[in-house]
C-alpha cells in the first residue's frame, strides 16, 4: 500500500510538474522557430505560469472543501492543457494556458505532498516521502530527452506539445485509480490551533522564497546561455535533461544522507551549493561553468523542496498542508521576481550576469536564514 501511494504521487508529480509545468522550457525554441513566440513574449508567458502557480498554491493552502477535487483537477488539468497547447498559437492563448496550468501544478504540488506524506507516515514508511519528490526532476529529464529527439527530427512546436501530452496521459492512466477521491483524504476530528509563525518559521518562509528567486534565473536561462556561447551546437539541447537528471540524483543523495545532521543545516548546505552553481555560470568560461551550474542548481532544486517541507513539519507537525502551501506560495512569489530582474538586467546592461550575481547572493542569504534554529 505504501509503495502504491509513493508511486502514484511520484508519477503525478512527473506529469503535473515535470511535464505540465516545465515542458515549456524546451518547447520555447520550437515555438520561436514556428513564430508563435518571441523571446520577449516567451518571458511574459513564463511569468504568467509563475503567477498561476502562486494562485494555485495559495488556494491549496487555504482549501477546506473539495480538496480531493483540486488534487484530481491539478493532475488531470496538466494532461488536458498540455494536449490543448498543440491546438493553439500566439502568446495570449499560450499565456492563458500557462497561467491555468500553473494553478493546476500549484494544487498538485501542495496537495500531493500533503497526501503522500500523511499516507506514508500512516503506513510506517515516511522515508519514501523523499523519493516522491524525485517526480518533478524525472519529468524534467524525460521531457528534456524527448525535446532532444523532437529537435533532431525537425518537429513542429504543435507536434512537441502533442507528444508531451500523450506521454502525460499514458503515465496518469496507469495510476489514476489510486489517487484519492472525495472523502478519502484524512480530516482531523478537531482542527488544530491556528499556526503561529515563530522566528524559525518566519526565517524558513523567507529562505524558501529567496530559494525560488535564486534558482529560477539559471533554470530559465541556462539553455539560452549555452546557445549563445555555443551557436549551432546540440549542447544547448542537453542542458535541460542534465538539470533534471541532477535533480533526481540530488534526491537520491538526500535519501542516503538523511541521517547526517539536522534538516535545517543540510538545507543551508544545499542552498549554498546552488549559489555556487549560479556563480559558476558567470565566472567559469566555456562549457565547464554551465555544466557545473546545471549540476549544482539542478541537483539542489528538489532537495531544497524536500528539506524545506521536512523542516517545516518538524517546526509545525500539525499544520503540514497549510505550511506546505505557505512555503510553496513564498517560492512562487520569489519566482515572479526572476523575470523582472532579468528584464532590468537586460535593459540596463544588455546581459544576464548582474541578475545572476543577485540570484547567487539571494541563495547565500537563504542558507544563512535557516542555519540557526532557535527552538528544539
Amino acid at each position: 500500500m505504501a509503495f502504491r501511494v509513493a508511486l502514484s504521487a511520484f508519477l503525478s508529480l512527473v506529469v503535473a510538474m515535470g511535464i505540465g509545468r516545465f515542458a515549456f522550457t524546451p518547447q520555447v525554441p520550437l515555438m520561436i522557430q514556428d513564430h508563435q513566440l518571441t523571446l520577449t513574449s516567451a518571458s511574459l508567458v513564463a511569468a504568467l505560469n509563475y503567477l498561476g502557480y502562486l494562485c494555485g498554491s495559495f488556494d491549496a493552502m487555504r482549501a477546506h472543501k473539495r480538496v480531493e477535487w483540486r488534487l484530481q483537477a491539478g493532475v488531470w488539468g496538466a494532461v488536458i492543457l498540455t494536449l490543448l497547447s498543440a491546438c493553439v498559437s500566439g502568446p495570449w492563448l499560450h499565456g492563458l494556458i500557462r497561467f491555468v496550468i500553473g494553478g493546476a501544478s500549484g494544487w498538485a504540488m501542495v496537495l500531493l505532498a500533503a497526501w503522500s506524506n500523511e499516507q506514508l507516515l500512516h503506513h510506517g514508511r515516511p522515508g519514501l516521502s523523499a523519493a516522491v519528490f524525485a517526480g518533478p526532476g524525472t519529468g524534467i529529464f524525460i521531457s528534456g530527452m524527448l525535446a532532444v529527439a523532437l529537435h533532431a527530427s525537425g518537429a513542429s512546436a504543435a507536434l512537441g506539445w502533442a507528444a508531451y501530452g500523450l506521454l502525460a496521459l499514458i503515465l496518469i492512466a496507469t495510476i489514476a485509480r489510486f489517487l484519492p477521491r472525495t472523502g478519502q483524504l484524512h480530516r482531523p476530528d478537531q482542527a488544530p490551533a491556528p499556526l503561529v509563525l515563530n522566528g524559525d518559521l518566519k526565517r524558513l518562509v523567507l529562505s524558501y522564497s529567496l530559494a525560488g528567486f535564486g534558482y529560477i534565473l539559471p533554470a530559465t536561462f541556462l539553455s539560452q546561455m549555452t546557445a549563445a556561447r555555443f551557436p549551432d551546437s546540440a549542447l544547448a539541447q542537453f542542458v535541460w535533461p542534465v538539470f533534471g537528471g541532477a535533480a533526481v540524483i540530488g534526491i537520491v543523495l538526500g535519501i542516503l544522507t538523511r541521517r547526517w545532521g539536522s534538516s535545517h543545516v543540510r538545507l543551508a548546505i544545499v542552498l549554498w551549493a546552488q549559489a555556487l552553481g549560479v556563480i559558476s555560470a558567470i565566472v567559469l568560461p566555456g562549457l565547464d561553468g554551465l555544466l557545473m551550474s546545471a549540476l549544482l542548481v539542478g541537483g539542489g532544486f528538489l532537495c531544497v523542496v524536500q528539506l524545506a517541507l521536512q523542516y517545516g513539519r518538524e517546526l509545525a507537525p500539525h499544520h503540514a498542508r497549510y505550511l506546505a502551501g505557505l512555503l510553496t506560495t513564498g517560492y512562487a512569489v520569489g519566482q515572479l521576481g526572476g523575470p523582472l530582474l532579468s528584464w532590468i538586467s537586460s535593459v540596463l546592461w544588455h546581459r544576464l550576469d548582474p541578475a545572476l550575481w543577485v540570484a547567487g547572493g539571494a541563495l547565500i542569504l537563504a542558507g544563512l536564514l535557516v542555519l540557526r534554529r532557535s527552538t528544539l
